[in-house]
């Protein structure tokens, strides 16, 4: 991960245009190729930023970072007046974020019974890897259509965008030919994040952990 401290102008075009006058910011540069520029204001939020995959190039005083997003291409320019600090630490592979314990089961539980995700769903492959992370749970669905699913004790906004990255990336694998739609399964699903998920096409499913534990039995829904 390198950090910045640096008085910068960031500049943003793409799908719109926005510009951070000259300022001293922080610009966090991680290996992922994750970019964002945060100031000492404004809470955990950065001001601006970048979700990879990301082409990043740098010259004396300018470090570009690009983003394709379809047809176009996302850009900051991020323009260093005077640099305060610069520095680099490798966070090593044991820093890399694990599943807690319960999202870990309810990955283990699903690929044993991937119909609690979808009717007739059946697995093909449990971390399904892409050049950005692996997916959950990759399954075939009872038209034997393809289905990514994402697997989360609670899923947020952060859940959709993360499905909605592997979906991207999936979709431009040119070994992969057939479309791929995607499942956000959790046992918990925050408003926002389920009406994010319809805006993007991807359906949520919420499950329970005591059932698929066999604990106890499913509820009843009656029909009219």
């Amino acid at each position: 991960m390198r950090l910045i401290v640096a008085r910068c102008e960031v500049r943003y075009t793409g799908r719109l245009t926005a510009l951070l006058p000259e300022a001293l910011r922080l610009v966090m540069i991680k290996s992922d190729g994750s970019v964002m520029v945060h100031a000492d204001t404004g809470g955990f939020k950065p001001q601006n930023w970048m979700t990879p995959p990301t082409a990043i190039e740098e010259s004396d005083g300018l470090i570009v970072v690009r983003k394709h997003a379809g047809s176009t291409e996302d850009r900051l320019d991020i323009r260093i007046a005077e640099v305060l600090s610069d520095v680099s630490h490798d966070m090593g592979e044991a820093a890399a974020l694990e599943k807690e314990g319960v999202e870990r089961e309810l990955q283990e539980l699903l690929a044993d019974a991937p119909e609690w995700c979808g009717e007739g769903f059946r697995l093909v492959k449990r971390e399904w890897a892409t050049d950005i992370g692996p997916v959950d749970l990759m399954c075939r669905d009872g038209d034997d259509g393809w289905v990514a699913v994402e697997i989360k004790r609670v899923a947020t906004i952060d859940a959709v965008e993360q499905l909605a990255r592997y979906l991207e990336r999936i979709a431009a694998d040119p070994s992969f030919t057939e479309s791929c739609r995607g499942v956000l399964a959790a046992q918990q699903i925050k408003p926002q994040a389920r009406t994010l998920a319809e805006a993007r096409g991807i359906d949520c499913v919420e499950v329970d952990i005591a059932v698929l534990r066999g604990e106890r039995e499913p509820e009843l829904t009656l029909f009219a």
